[in-house]
């Protein structure tokens, strides 16, 4: 299987899918830094990152909007029939590691509810929201 990235305003996919999704928000400016793409540098940064054996369990995407402007390295991982999480106060250089652990969890689990004491510490502490599963239609 190739793997192939690009980053583009709507949407940019490197994988295929299991059912999980996490999107980045590559499109809010940096806070000191106008020219800077925080969330676009979360996305290179948990790309640089991901193992090989796990690109069949989640799909990647940016997307150009999460709505959480004021906290622009943010993300949003999702699953039919799971809670969705937007998890946001991330840091490129910090928290990659942290984003595919915590990713690969919310993929295994049967509901998208990580256990507490196993999740990251950024996804304990970012949460913005979390949202319940859609009903099946």
């Amino acid at each position: 299987m190739s793997l192939t990235a690009e980053i583009s305003p709507s949407v940019a996919t490197i994988a295929p899918t299991s059912g999980a999704t996490l999107y980045f928000c590559v499109t809010c400016k940096g806070t000191f830094n106008a020219d800077e793409r925080p969330g676009a540098a979360l996305y290179e940064a948990v790309l640089a990152k991901w193992p090989e054996q796990a690109r069949d369990a989640v799909e990647i995407k940016t997307v150009e909007c999460l709505s959480v402007c004021k906290r622009p390295a943010t993300l949003a991982l999702a699953a039919p029939g799971k809670w969705t999480y937007v998890i946001g106060d991330l840091d490129p250089a910090v928290h990659a590691d942290d984003i595919v652990d915590g990713a690969l969890k919310f993929a295994a689990s049967p509901d998208g509810v990580i256990p507490w004491r196993e999740r990251p510490q950024c996804f304990r502490k970012g949460v913005i929201s979390r949202v319940p599963p859609l009903a099946p239609v």
